[in-house]
């Protein structure tokens, strides 16, 4: 096993005892898109004992130029990226405990979901699950590398809870919804997420190896298109942080951002049962609609085709409705044919 991870060791910032020391660290990746592939893929690669990989979603072809992880046959077959994921992977590494959850980051499954390991790697793609993310950290003290990836730019940076400022001490509150550009409207050049991820993951081997005091205290931005860099150093906690100040957790709690409804990207509109572990049962969904509607199901989700919608259910009870972006008639579709 040694031979396999030579190359590393052989980096003497490592070296034996950290690639030891990084074989028994958990790793938890929120999110499996663009970001969470790569840094999936190069810390099973590095050798981590654990790596676990939360996804809500499914692989759909638009994916594919960015997300490195899935194929055509990933895309055609509708399948969940955490369960693509996990199985590839296997195959590059068997000696790696790989996890893939199918699963929407919530203020329901949160703790249960990040809690246990030593260092989560943010590969979300909005404010309010990074939020959520951050109140969990700060919560049991489990370290934390933000990352981004729009258009041309990436910026990356470490939150440690107790030892510096946490993300509502960067960022007050989350930016309006539409305030912020997202891949679905300003896309992305694909090499972005990789050199975001390649950064996070770096910072997540300093851990890992028990190289803590070199880790960046500042921001790492870039702009590949323009070619330019900077870094700028993170500030203090802010006095009245609610959360690593004040240990206020309202997402959590269930005190923001709990409706249960919620878009994801354009023209989609993602239901979320508010009851923790709704199951719900595909195979008889399927059964009694046959006939009926149009319906695709492959074993970990079902489709449901509309003449202008389409609705996709997970067996947690959560749904994506496409074709709207109206919350109020997403919920309506969903209570008509998938049940209330």
């Amino acid at each position: 096993m040694r031979e396999r991870y030579l190359h590393q060791i052989l980096f003497e910032e490592i070296g034996e005892e950290g690639q030891e020391r990084i074989s028994r660290g958990n790793v938890c990746i929120a999110g499996c898109g663009a970001l969470g592939s790569m840094s999936a893929m190069v810390l099973v690669r590095a050798g981590a004992g654990k790596v676990r990989i939360i996804d809500r979603d499914f692989v759909e072809m638009k994916n594919l130029h960015r997300q490195i992880l899935y194929d055509e046959a990933d895309a055609s077959n509708i399948m969940p990226k955490a369960i693509v994921a996990a199985e590839k992977l296997r195959k590059i590494n068997s000696s790696v405990q790989i996890e893939g959850i199918v699963a929407d980051l919530n203020h329901l499954t949160a703790e249960e979901l990040l809690g246990g390991c030593d260092v989560i790697v943010d590969g979300s793609d909005n404010f309010e699950t990074r939020f959520l993310i951050n109140e969990c950290a700060v919560k049991h003290s489990i370290p934390w590398i933000y990352g981004a990836a729009r258009g041309s730019y990436g910026i990356t940076f470490n939150i440690i809870p107790g030892e510096g400022p946490c993300l509502r001490c960067i960022f007050e509150s989350a930016p309006q919804q539409g305030s912020y550009e997202a891949c679905d409207t300003s896309g992305i050049i694909p090499s972005v997420p990789y050199i975001v991820a390649s950064i996070q993951c770096v910072e997540v081997l300093k851990i890992l190896s028990g190289r803590k005091q070199k880790l960046n205290s500042f921001i790492s931005a870039i702009d590949v298109w323009k070619g330019v860099s900077n870094q700028m150093r993170l500030g203090s906690k802010r006095a009245d942080c609610p959360v690593c100040v004040l240990h206020e957790f309202k997402m959590l709690e269930q005190c923001e951002f709990s409706s249960g409804i919620g878009r994801c990207g354009r023209n989609v509109v993602q239901i979320q049962p508010l009851k923790q572990r709704a199951r719900i049962d595909l195979e008889s969904l399927r059964k009694k609609s046959e006939g009926a509607l149009d319906i695709v199901y492959n074993g970990f989700l079902l489709r449901i085709k509309l003449a202008e919608h389409e609705i996709t259910v997970f067996p947690d009870g959560r749904a994506f409705v496409k074709g709207t972006e109206d919350a109020d008639l997403a919920r309506s579709l969903y209570e008509r044919y998938v049940g209330g």
